[in-house]
């Protein structure tokens, strides 16, 4: 017979003590702790934390050179631009903040870059060398592993080809500064590992006050920073995929088809174009070698794929430019990357649907593959709310500045789409337009992820149908 346990007296029982604000609550309290701890709504709430937390170390006078009245929001603002790796900035980055701000901010734009949630998993793999069911549902919301096994070793991959990347990049930018532009070794190797880090992160952010202007006929520096912006921006799932499984082409997912086959024709489109409009203006590419204009023409349908960079000044750009600039821009590059935008599978995804309605097709096919409807709902949902946001933005910056639309969209697809390209506005924007391009760059990061991820989440089977009905489209 087995004997119960005895009971220990009461002075020596664990105390368990719980949040008094989730106690006070009661049952309450606790639909709101899982409210919050929801993976989908936890990234978000990461994100934020870090901003914070890097705005608050920006603040300190370790961490600038500049005062003045704002600067909370100026902290703020460049706290949201790094983290959501963008490179907007409302003051001089090589000026304004010191070496040690100059650190934060890259710490800033490598976590952001990397993942918040998925850099606190693999902390948590390497303390405790296991995670728990929400660290892998939050890991795996955030770096859109699609298969539940593989979380853990999806990051490890990640910080692997992020690892050699920026290292190759580092390598080849200190090597140039050392030996071109006549560098001390440690500033050659820092400014090298700077520009590495903010080029493979899509992020933007320079040393230099002009950007990359002055280095725009140096091949040394524009190739390496395009290759890092081209391959971070290609999205973690297709560079595994590549390098790591090889599988023959035949065998390529469509994931993998459209990122490439997409990233190959918007690079193209943007250089041609990019090229056509400035090669013989003196304000841009005319100036230039022939050998530069190829440079610029490269960077200028590059930079756009939401890297922020700039060899040219965007100010004087003529609108036809602008315009195919805001539409690169607005697309973004791959999914589960360092890009933002609406990414380049929602963009293919829509034009493959509505291709195939066209035609008259009831299914929407891709290299003889079906597509299901939820994925094109899904596509469609994170396209019109990129819309959405675009435009609100847009009309809060006109009401609270006298830009013009043309400039003041830029400024909002830039913001967006994470990009970071300007027309030079932003450093004249009053305090409550630089909110709300704080606020669209945070929802350029996080948004469309956590929507779409809500949206995998908690679509169920419905287990009746409602009656049909046609209304009149178009």
């Amino acid at each position: 017979m087995t004997r119960a346990p005895e009971r220990l007296p009461s002075s020596e029982r664990p105390v368990i003590r719980r949040n008094p604000v989730l106690q006070a609550l009661g049952h309450e309290g606790d639909r709101l702790k899982a409210a919050l701890l929801h993976p989908v709504r936890l990234v978000p709430l990461a994100f934020l934390a870090v901003i914070i937390l890097g705005a608050g170390i920006l603040m300190l006078p370790i961490s600038r050179t500049g005062g003045g009245e704002e600067i909370v929001t100026t902290a703020f603002f460049t706290a949201v631009s790094a983290v959501c790796v963008t490179g907007l900035i409302t003051v001089d980055t090589a000026t304004y903040w010191t070496p040690f701000g100059h650190a934060v901010i890259l710490g800033l734009i490598q976590v952001g870059g990397f993942g918040i949630m998925s850099l606190a998993t693999l902390l948590a793999l390497f303390v405790r060398k296991t995670i728990g069911l929400r660290g892998q549902l939050v890991a795996q919301s955030e770096t859109h592993t699609l298969n539940f096994g593989d979380v853990k070793s999806v990051l490890f991959r990640v910080v692997k080809i992020m690892a050699v990347f920026e290292a190759i990049t580092a390598l080849i930018l200190t090597a140039r500064f050392w030996v071109a532009y006549d560098d001390n070794p440690g500033t050659a190797l820092w400014h090298g590992v700077f520009h590495a880090v903010s080029a493979f992160n899509n992020a933007g952010f320079a040393l230099y006050s002009d950007n990359l202007i002055g280095f725009a006929e140096d091949p040394w520096i524009i190739v390496p920073i395009c290759a890092a912006i081209i391959a971070g921006g290609l999205g973690f799932p297709v560079i595994i995929q590549l390098f790591r499984d090889r599988p023959k082409f035949k065998n390529w997912t469509i994931h993998l088809r459209l990122t490439i086959f997409g990233s190959l024709l918007l690079l193209t489109v943007g250089i041609v174009l990019f090229a056509a409009f400035e090669w013989n203006r003196a304000e841009t590419l005319g100036p230039l070698s022939f050998g530069g204009k190829i440079l610029g023409s490269l960077a200028g349908g590059v930079f756009p794929r939401t890297a922020g960079f700039n060899s040219i000044d965007y100010g004087v750009a003529t609108p036809e430019t602008l315009m195919i600039t805001n539409v690169l821009m607005f697309i973004g590059g791959g999914s589960a990357g360092t890009a933002g935008g609406i990414k380049i599978t929602t963009f293919l995804v829509l034009g493959f649907a509505i291709w195939n309605e066209v035609r008259g097709r009831e299914q929407v096919t891709i290299a003889h593959r079906s597509i299901s409807s939820s994925t094109q709902r899904q596509a469609l949902t994170v396209a019109l709310l990129g819309v959405g946001a675009v435009i609100l933005g847009t009309l809060l910056l006109l009401m609270s500045t006298d830009y013009s639309l043309e400039k003041v969209l830029f400024e909002s697809i830039s913001a967006f789409g994470t990009v970071g390209l300007s027309t030079g506005i932003t450093y004249n924007l009053p305090p409550t337009a630089e909110w709300v391009l704080m606020a669209l760059m945070f929802a350029g990061r996080i948004g469309t992820v956590t929507v779409a991820s809500a949206i995998a989440l908690a679509s169920r089977p419905r287990l009746f149908m409602l009656p049909e009905e046609r209304p009149i489209i178009g």
